[in-house]
């Protein structure tokens, strides 16, 4: 397999300068290479007739170029045509700011190009998005790749490269499936997989290389998760042994039952801290779901044990939340709460750590004040980490590492499909609350355009009068940039207060002001005394006020799906009908929907669904910090059944030759180092 990793600027045709162009594109040697997937495909097999064309379609043409032509438009851009004719009539072929193309493409030749449709019969033009220029020498390949180029580098020469690549090397790619396996869930050689990636037979072909190709990348990525899990996970842990009847008289005092869910998830967590081996737990749950009782419950069970529990939040006003619920959760039992953020005054602050380095402190809620070399506890026995994804790989085992291995919980509310949270998050044991408490009024979810955004504003100010209602109203900024098109929070509260509103008392907070500011601004919304709360989005999670019952988010185009569900979780909490008001004027399809896909659904499950879909993994999950972003064929979204394969085959396999996939699993997934759970 060592022949994969040789350099591959002694690969022939390449040479060092070829190199240096291959470096740029991320390929090193030979195992990148037959990684470079294409990022399209010709297919000459079956062109499209030019008299069949229908305007706003995407084409695909082959024919004889007739004529060029070179041109600049009145804003100085410059227009490269080609007059391209087929047996059946003629289209005018066009480029965008290509002038190189003038050498390049000339008449006489037989040219390849797809793009889409404008025009009429007779007057037809393609506005090129690719093209190939045809020669012998690629004549006889019906299906052609297309792959990302970099500068000096072309189709032809990276086809040339890649075709002697499969001829003399693939032999070496190791097959990591038996004939069983194959056999059982029907995919194909390896060898067969990349041939017919890079240049497929016809589409079966191609459809199956493609199948066992993001199955291998699935199963490597599964794999490389739990070396990563054998490498990192201690073999013991704290155990938790209840001393008192904590846990039992605090769900006797609950004013309310726990869903199924919820009881379901706080045994998987107790089964956790019983057992000898480390709880490395992720809680995921819908807005609402009530993932902190759980947690408290959780911390319940730390301290029955004699230990103590921390919470860490990625902002001072969750932090502030977490504070106020655990303390009126635990306030009826002999259990020490404490505060501590990047605000709590050196006084205090002295008196909190010294309090908890001897163990008068039983829970301990804080930001990232609580991962500080001097924040020293007694016995901590669990860590509680709250909207995982906000904090760093570094910033999450910081706390997981004070104390003698204390169990670990992470929460977030951004809901994942199990199947897919099983992959983004490897190294964790998933736990899922998917039901709602019961009684809550479902939030109605209404799109409004921009030019009847005064409506909206007309229907709070009367909530306000009728029903004693409060508002939030999100903004995407703080204050106007010159860059983009956005009311501010700043100009919008002025504009809110002043005029709007000038009879209601309107407030605004933002992630600029001092906490001791938003503090006070957030008590007084509490309070009643602030009706409209203008905000960025510092309120998106953990802001709790039942009263509030109505959402606006303005420039609603501008967020995505779960951004958005996280918004409207603010309202509905009480027991009134909510609303949630999502202004914009989206200029694209994809913001279209999304807003229309938000009228339609209050599953946060669903929206996630969506989001990806239209995002992408890269943009839902910042998978860049991730590894995920190595999978070069394999689709979170497409692939859900593959990524079930693959869990059950890395569960139920000996994988007795795991040394061996190791600096093959290392390779793969080269470009990041990946840490799961980031």
């Amino acid at each position: 397999m060592e022949h994969l990793f040789q350099d591959i600027q002694y690969l022939k045709g390449i040479g060092p300068k070829r190199s240096q162009q291959f470096k740029r594109l991320g390929v090193d040697n030979i195992f990148d290479l037959l990684w470079h997937v294409p990022r399209a495909y010709f297919n000459r097999s079956n062109p499209d007739k030019i008299k069949s064309l229908v305007h706003g379609e995407p084409a695909a043409v082959r024919g004889v170029v007739k004529g060029t032509h070179s041109s600049r438009s009145r804003r100085g851009m410059n227009i490269f045509k080609a007059l391209v004719q087929d047996d059946s009539g003629a289209v005018t072929a066009v480029w965008f700011n290509q002038p190189f193309l003038a050498g390049i493409i000339t008449s006489g030749q037989e040219i390849f190009v797809s793009g889409k449709v404008k025009g009429t019969q007779g007057a037809w033009e393609l506005n090129v998005s690719e093209y190939e220029v045809l020669d012998e020498s690629s004549q006889h390949i019906d299906v052609l790749p297309i792959y990302t180029l970099t500068e000096g580098l072309s189709q032809k020469a990276l086809r040339a490269i890649m075709m002697n690549i499969l001829t003399e090397y693939l032999h070496h790619y190791p097959e990591i499936l038996g004939e069983e396996i194959k056999k059982q869930y029907d995919v194909c050689d390896i060898a067969f997989a990349f041939h017919n990636l890079h240049f497929p037979q016809d589409g079966k072909a191609y459809l199956r290389a493609r199948k066992r190709l993001a199955l291998e990348e699935l199963l490597l990525f599964q794999l490389s998760l739990r070396l990563e899990q054998a490498k990192s996970q201690p073999q013991s842990s704290i155990v938790h042994i209840e001393k008192t009847d904590l846990v039992q008289d605090m769900r006797d005092k609950l004013p309310f039952e726990l869903t199924q869910a919820q009881a379901k998830v706080v045994d998987e967590i107790y089964y956790d801290m019983e057992s000898p081996r480390r709880m490395n737990r992720l809680l995921q749950g819908d807005v609402g779901s009530g993932k902190t009782i759980v947690a408290a419950l959780a911390m319940a069970r730390a301290v029955a044990s004699g230990f103590q529990a921390a919470i860490m939040a990625p902002t001072e006003i969750l932090a502030e939340q977490h504070y106020l619920s655990i303390n009126r959760l635990f306030n009826h039992h002999e259990v020490v709460v404490a505060r501590l953020t990047g605000s709590t005054s050196m006084g205090e602050r002295r008196m909190i750590l010294e309090a908890l380095a001897s163990g008068q402190i039983d829970i301990l809620v804080g930001t990232h004040a609580l991962i500080q070399e001097d924040v020293q506890f007694w016995r901590l026995g669990l860590a509680v980490i709250d909207e995982q994804h906000r904090f760093g790989v570094k910033q999450r085992a910081l706390l997981g590492l004070k104390g003698d291995m204390p169990d670990v919980l992470v929460m977030t509310a951004t809901p994942i499909p199990r199947t897919l949270a099983l992959t983004v998050y490897g190294d964790l044991s998933v736990s899922i609350i998917d039901e709602m408490p019961p009684g809550r009024k479902t939030v109605q979810t209404i799109f409004v355009r921009n030019s009847d955004g005064n409506k909206v504003y007309d229907f709070i100010s009367s909530q306000i009068d009728e029903n004693a209602a409060q508002a939030y109203i999100v903004c995407p900024l703080v204050e106007e940039s010159e860059k983009q098109d956005l009311i501010a929070a700043v100009t919008l509260y002025e504009e809110l207060r002043e005029d709007v509103f000038a009879d209601i008392q309107v407030g605004l907070i933002h992630g600029r002001l001092k906490a001791a500011e938003k503090e006070y601004i957030m008590e007084r919304f509490k309070q009643g005394e602030v009706q409209v709360l203008v905000s960025t989005t510092v309120i998106e999670v953990g802001v709790d006020v039942p009263a509030a019952t109505i959402m606006v988010v303005v420039h609603a185009e501008r967020f995505g799906l779960s951004q958005l569900h996280q918004l409207r979780g603010r309202v509905g909490r009480g027991n009134k009908q909510s609303y949630c008001f999502l202004i914009g004027d989206p200029h694209t399809e994809d913001g279209y929907k999304r807003l229309r896909i938000m009228e339609k659904t209050n599953d946060g499950f669903k929206l996630a669904q969506h989001d990806l879909m239209i995002r992408g993994a890269g943009e839902f999950w910042g998978v860049k910090q991730h590894g995920l972003n190595q999978l070069k064929v394999a689709s979170l979204v497409k692939d859900q059944k593959l990524i079930e394969t693959s869990q059950r085959l890395v569960e139920n396999l000996n994988w007795a030759n795991c040394n061996y996939l190791e600096n093959y699993i290392n390779r793969k997934f080269k470009k990041t180092q990946h840490i799961a759970g980031n």
